[in-house]
């Protein structure tokens, strides 16, 4: 039986972004909060600090800040009727395990999205007709918009310090910054970070091409910063150590440095590492949470009763959670009925290398997770789609974040995989090329879902979540015209060869191209066809709420993090303001 703990208002499954912007905010309401992390407490120091931190073996290879898949992974298919084989490591995306989450080894790259991403069908419907796309391409509204965003998007990046240049404030349109963006209240808190070679040699050609090069917004913070709770940063060293890997400068935004230590210092809130959430508790007739059950360290059963509970695990986590604990409909993709897992999408990755050959130094040991300058003239509301046959779209950039031994070594195309004539390849080009990134959309398709692994159990004897996921056609077709952009960008920098990445015709877990893992407990307007309202509250249990990327309907041109922030401030404002002083279902259906 398990051990019963005390009641208390609220239990946070996580120990992230989101479980801790939703800690510090309902700790500080008065109400009492508990998060459960299943990994171990991590702090800056002294767990980020240097000789250890640069350890590429350790944190790059064998991934030492992520979740260890010999106690739960994923199985995974590119179709229905295929046989689904569970992951044995990590390869196309990296969750992290611990407190902060994948927040402490991101990049730092901190977008918005479009606001024509919040309304995409509605936006699709009345600019080109509803039967621009197949039935297949199952793209829905959020119900949300961005202007209702806004302030929270801004928050967020004061939160974090963003470094960046503002191209729209208050629909006033600024040379150097990016001019699709949506309007913004005010500029970034910091200015942009100091432009690479690799990032002046992109700036010129696309300049040169009609496009239009701003500097990436960067959670990797260019100065002293105090945020608005009082955290200090200090400036990005460039010491090329942010994906995979802690921040040892207190640099770049972590929930560590930005928001959990304020929320650890209010009595309200209680931490527990070590806590393996198994499952939600409710009451099916009264239609509520009553909790979450979890293992301890020491093997325990515990069952911690709540008034409400937050989802706050990583993206594919929370409806894999919620399958396993019986709450929802699990999508059925033979019916296309359910809403629990439906609408997995991911991101959709391309890329051209530029080889100077020597003539260029481009010293690519002096980078950051979000050292970069991009282009978003090809992002889904920058261009007509009109006769493409597609919805979406791709940022385009030169990124230089590493140029470490382990993992950097570019080489062109014919060139031997080892040997002499490797090395020699190797040393002619580590220093004198560059690589373009082409970062694209991710449309919903009835086929692609998430669900549970019929065969294989994790270590606590539960199923695995199953990931049924290829890439889509209207996809494939965005990846190709993107990507064929990037490349005349490329032509235009002047390299002696450029070598196109263009994507696969399947996808392959097996390499790794981007932990942006989105959708699965997808937030909307219809119970029919997601499984949180608005603010991100649960249509079958009203005080169960869902955050992170898994509540997309679809994924934009863009990495997620930016938009998980401004979602996780909107729905604890909901929470603070209206839900908890009278719990009730905030949208009536």
């Amino acid at each position: 039986m398990a051990i019963r703990m005390k009641p208390v208002d609220v239990a946070l499954v996580g120990g992230g972004l989101t479980a801790s912007v939703l800690g510090k905010e309902l700790a500080e309401a008065g109400y009492k909060v508990v998060a459960l992390e299943r990994g171990r407490m991590r702090q800056t120091i002294p767990d980020f600090q240097s000789p250890p931190m640069h350890d590429e073996l350790k944190h790059s290879v064998r991934h030492s800040l992520m979740q260890d898949p010999s106690v739960q992974t994923l199985s995974f298919r590119n179709f229905v009727g295929q046989q689904p084989l569970p992951m044995r490591q990590l390869g196309s995306f990296l969750p992290g395990e611990g407190v902060g989450g994948a927040m402490v080894h991101w990049n730092g790259q901190t977008w918005r999205f479009q606001p024509e991403w919040f309304v995409l069908r509605s936006w699709v419907n009345e600019r080109y007709g509803k039967d621009f796309l197949e039935d297949e391409v199952t793209i829905q509204d959020w119900g949300v918009t961005y202007d209702e965003l806004e302030p929270y998007y801004n928050f967020f990046e004061n939160i974090c310090g963003v470094s960046g240049r503002a191209g729209n404030v208050g629909d006033e349109i600024r040379f150097g910054g990016n001019p699709f963006e949506g309007p913004r209240s005010s500029d970034y808190p910091n200015p942009p970070m100091k432009q690479s070679h690799s990032g002046y040699l992109f700036e010129q050609a696309a300049q040169e091409l009609g496009h239009h090069p701003f500097p990436v917004p960067s959670s990797n913070v260019t100065r002293h910063y105090t945020n608005p709770y009082g955290a200090e940063f200090k400036p990005c060293m460039y010491c090329g150590f942010c994906e995979t890997y802690g921040c040892e400068h207190f640099s770049k935004a972590s929930p560590q440095v930005a928001i959990l230590p304020f929320a650890l210092a209010n009595p309200n809130f209680e931490l527990r590492t070590r806590a393996y959430v198994l499952r939600v508790e409710h009451d099916k007739d009264a239609k509520v949470a009553t909790g979450v059950t979890y293992v301890d360290a020491q093997g325990r059963e515990i069952f911690q009763p709540a008034g409400m509970v937050a989802l706050c695990a990583f993206a594919h986590h929370n409806p894999i959670l919620m399958l396993n604990s019986g709450i929802g409909e699990p999508y059925d993709p033979r019916t296309r009925t359910g809403t629990v897992g439906r609408n997995y999408t991911y991101q959709t990755m391309t890329g051209v290398d530029i080889f100077y050959d020597g003539s260029k130094r481009i010293n690519p040991f002096m980078g950051a997770g979000a050292l970069g300058t991009a282009t978003d003239d090809f992002n889904n509301g920058s261009f007509d789609h009109s006769g493409l046959g597609f919805v979406g779209g791709a940022y385009i950039a030169a990124y230089q974040t590493t140029g470490r031994p382990i993992h950097y070594h570019p080489v062109p195309d014919g060139t031997p995989r080892w040997g002499l004539k490797w090395k020699q390849a190797v040393a002619r080009h580590y220093n004198s090329t560059v690589s373009l990134t082409v970062h694209g959309s991710s449309t919903p398709h009835p086929n692609n879902y998430l669900g549970l692994d019929p065969t294989y159990r994790d270590a606590f004897g539960q199923a695995l979540g199953m990931i049924t996921f290829d890439f889509p056609y209207n996809d494939r077709l965005m990846s190709r015209h993107v990507t064929q952009q990037a490349a005349e960008i490329a032509r235009a920098m002047g390299g002696k060869q450029v070598a196109v990445s263009w994507l696969d015709d399947h996808y392959s877990i097996v390499p790794y191209q981007t932990t942006h893992n989105t959708g699965g407990a997808v937030m909307g307007t219809d119970p029919k066809t997601s499984v949180v309202n608005r603010f991100l509250q649960s249509w079958d249990l009203h005080n169960l709420w869902v955050l992170g990327a898994c509540v997309y309907p679809q994924n934009a041109g863009y990495n997620p993090t930016g938009t998980v922030g401004a979602l996780a401030y909107w729905a604890a404002d909901a929470l603070v303001h209206d839900y908890l002083p009278n719990p009730r279902p905030l949208v009536q259906t």
